[in-house]
């Protein structure tokens, strides 16, 4: 099958929704969906996000150099887009999207209370880009509500129900069906040519 060729764009499918939680200087907590989010490192472990310099939680991500990715359900996507659409620096999200700061363990960010699965960061480093700045950042903890844990600090996620974002259709969805797993394959596919 032949492939057409685009210009540069944004294209992967699917991203994470993540509620980012922070508060600045002034200790009023705040909420940015994000979905330019990843793993970076496994040892220590660490993660990035990237947030468009205006936006008022890039100014109060740098003022702490804290924050808490928060990954929502399902149930919670009309929230979680509400925190991604209005701006912190007129809005109280936590009230207005009736949802609840937690004090965290390692970090003076609040956690948000309804999301099955929360991770404490550390920024580590912030490289400006383009369009968005990067936080690069050492995760300190984490925590995982104790129904949906399965296994020794492991998350089962079809309870945890989170949902992904598609940038090309602006779409929220649902993760389907386990495909296989880790290492299913080893061995059992030859390289080509040999």
């Amino acid at each position: 099958m032949s492939k057409k060729v685009f210009p540069p764009a944004i294209i992967f499918n699917p991203t994470p929704v993540i509620m980012v939680s922070c508060q600045g200087a002034d200790g009023k907590p705040n909420i940015i969906t994000v979905s330019w989010a990843g793993v970076i490192c496994s040892e220590p472990p660490m993660i990035s996000i990237s947030i468009r310099p205006n936006r008022h939680s890039n100014k109060l991500v740098r003022e702490s150099m804290e924050f808490a990715l928060n990954f929502p359900s399902a149930s919670l996507i009309e929230k979680a887009d509400y925190c991604g659409s209005v701006s912190g620096k007129s809005v109280d999200k936590f009230q207005e999207a009736n949802l609840t700061p937690v004090p965290a363990k390692e970090i003076k960010v609040p956690i948000i209370q309804e999301c099955p699965i929360n991770v404490e960061c550390k920024v580590r480093q912030i490289i400006p880009l383009g369009s968005h700045d990067l936080f690069i950042a050492e995760v300190v903890a984490y925590h995982l509500d104790e129904d949906i844990i399965v296994r020794t600090n492991k998350a089962d996620i079809e309870k945890a129900d989170p949902v992904a974002y598609l940038p090309g259709t602006l779409e929220y969805r649902r993760l389907g069906a386990v495909s296989g797993t880790y290492g299913f394959t080893k061995g059992k596919i030859k390289e080509v040519g040999t």
